[in-house]
């Protein structure tokens, strides 16, 4: 299953790469891309623990900057820094809720899929205060394997998430809330994962994983990511 979280992870930051226009490329020990990735996005993502140095470095514009997914805390990068460490996760496939998807308040949260460009934009603002702005192009929305949801208290944003669907799993990631509690935003999110992609297990990665572990995920492995200074 960690290689499942690891490609499907590797699958989420080629669709973001994609949506910019500067798709990378996927290679047997890691995904690359010699262009300078979006904001939060890695320049290469290991895809087996037998990758080294060579197999990421040689992909990429490794100048100050650059940043490497080590997907199993096995590399040695001379020249960068640990910028955090992090643990895969993953869940057995859920079942659809039954009953309303309430907040702490008791107020319902209705969830939604991200369907135009003015609710992306409504997405981006609450995930990030308004502080990212085009990380999250229109171009998302065109994806297949991507979906992105929006969690509303009376019409506002005020959680959400990203699944994206690879292999045999679906992918959790960016998982917010900003106008409820965060504990109601892993809840919906994992329920509306069951309603679009039934059957599926859910795998992700989080720094700290216990928001994830509440909501009846488990630790696969740990995870760095590098970057140049």
């Amino acid at each position: 299953m960690i290689d499942e979280a690891v490609r499907n992870n590797a699958a989420w930051c080629e669709s973001m790469c994609r949506a910019h226009g500067r798709p990378g490329a996927f290679g047997p020990l890691a995904w690359t891309n010699p262009a300078r990735t979006p904001l939060f996005y890695p320049d290469a993502v290991t895809l087996s623990p037998e990758a080294g140095a060579a197999d990421v470095l040689g992909g990429i514009d490794a100048s100050s900057g650059a940043s490497v997914k080590d997907s199993f805390a096995t590399l040695d990068l001379p020249g960068f820094d640990v910028l955090f460490s992090a643990e895969w996760i993953h869940r057995a496939a859920p079942e659809a809720p039954r009953g309303p998807l309430l907040a702490a308040t008791g107020d319902p949260i209705a969830w939604e899929v991200a369907a135009d460009a003015g609710a992306l934009r409504e997405w981006a603002d609450a995930c990030f205060s308004g502080g990212a702005p085009d990380l999250f192009p229109p171009a998302l929305l065109d994806d297949a394997d991507v979906r992105l949801l929006c969690g509303r208290i009376g019409g506002d944003v005020v959680c959400g998430a990203v699944l994206n669907a690879s292999g045999t799993v679906t992918g959790v990631s960016n998982v917010f809330a900003s106008g409820c509690d965060l504990a109601a935003a892993w809840a919906g999110t994992v329920a509306t994962a069951a309603e679009l992609f039934p059957g599926r297990p859910l795998v992700g990665y989080e720094s700290d994983p216990s928001d994830a572990l509440a909501h009846g995920f488990t630790t696969l492995g740990p995870l760095r990511v590098w970057l140049k200074p």
